[in-house]
């Protein structure tokens, strides 16, 4: 993908001509792309005549490429809260992972979502928002090209905005907040994350809804979307996910999955431009913790 603004210097220029001459794209490419819808202006596919002004945002997709692998069907159930030509919102189990690979070649959300749509040629996984093995909740796939850009390009905006809920180990000081550190990768051969200055910036807000012994009910914002946000910047607060392997404690009472759940997704629709919101309620057995 190509982004560029447009200068005061190309103002008034052909859309066609601003790709050819300002960000090099050969007039094959650009005749492919025109008929694909892969040619934006503002995030709005648009015709080579249409003519540019100054600050006007131009997005040139690349073609996409057929994933070498097969993906294969899988007799997964999922819960599909919402499907149209262009999206649908899945309310993901937990104990699965979100894409295939290596490791789970046949049973991740991938493989489902391929079955539930009848195993279509040239099928491509579009995933917006990503959920952990351990997490539970709404996700949002994208079903073409132009969507999966437009969507992605409102992540962490009131455009695409989530809630999450996590029953966790303690109960933070303060019954509402931000946190506001830096997450990076944790050094050596690990997928962990951890707080540390070098890291990107970081921002969750939370609110404690309950409280249960030593446990709390808390929803969560995010402000960014770093790898494992949640799960680590609760657990720098002392009140790590309830059952978190890797920033907790494993726990007996929710084998194979943590207490993280997508509670509500908002988003406004790429093509009606409609506000559109879903929700989820707390699986019972994490409601269970809290008894």
């Amino acid at each position: 993908m190509q982004e560029s603004t447009v200068s005061s210097a190309h103002s008034g220029m052909k859309l066609g001509t601003y790709l050819h001459h300002v960000l090099d794209i050969s007039s094959t490419q650009i005749k492919s792309a025109k008929w694909e819808n892969r040619i934006l202006v503002n995030g709005t596919p648009k015709f080579v005549s249409f003519t540019l002004c100054e600050g006007d945002r131009v997005t040139f997709l690349d073609s996409e490429i057929v994933p070498v692998y097969s993906v294969t069907p899988s007799d997964i159930p999922i819960n599909v809260v919402y499907i149209d030509d262009y999206l649908m919102i899945i309310d993901k189990p937990a104990r699965i992972a979100t894409s295939s690979s290596i490791r789970y070649p046949h049973d991740a959300l991938e493989n489902a979502v391929f079955s539930y749509l009848g195993c279509p040629d040239g099928f491509i996984f579009r995933p917006i928002n990503r959920l952990d093995k351990g997490t539970s909740g709404l996700m949002c796939v994208a079903r073409d090209p132009y969507t999966q850009c437009t969507l992605q390009s409102l992540l962490h905006t009131a455009a695409f905005a989530r809630s999450y809920l996590a029953v966790t180990d303690g109960i933070p000081e303060q019954p509402k907040g931000t946190i506001d550190l830096p997450i990076g990768k944790k050094e050596g051969p690990t997928i962990q994350r951890e707080i540390r200055q070098d890291g990107k910036p970081s921002i969750t807000h939370y609110e404690v809804l309950c409280e249960n012994n030593s446990r709390s009910l808390i929803r969560l914002k995010l402000e960014t979307g770093r790898t494992h946000q949640i799960r680590v910047h609760l657990s720098s607060i002392g009140c790590p996910v309830f059952g978190d392997f890797l920033y907790g404690k494993e726990s007996d009472m929710l084998p194979g999955r943590f207490a993280l759940h997508s509670e509500s997704l908002t988003l406004i629709h790429p093509k009606t431009h409609e506000s559109m919101t879903f929700s989820s309620d707390l699986p019972s057995e994490l409601r269970h913790l809290l008894d």
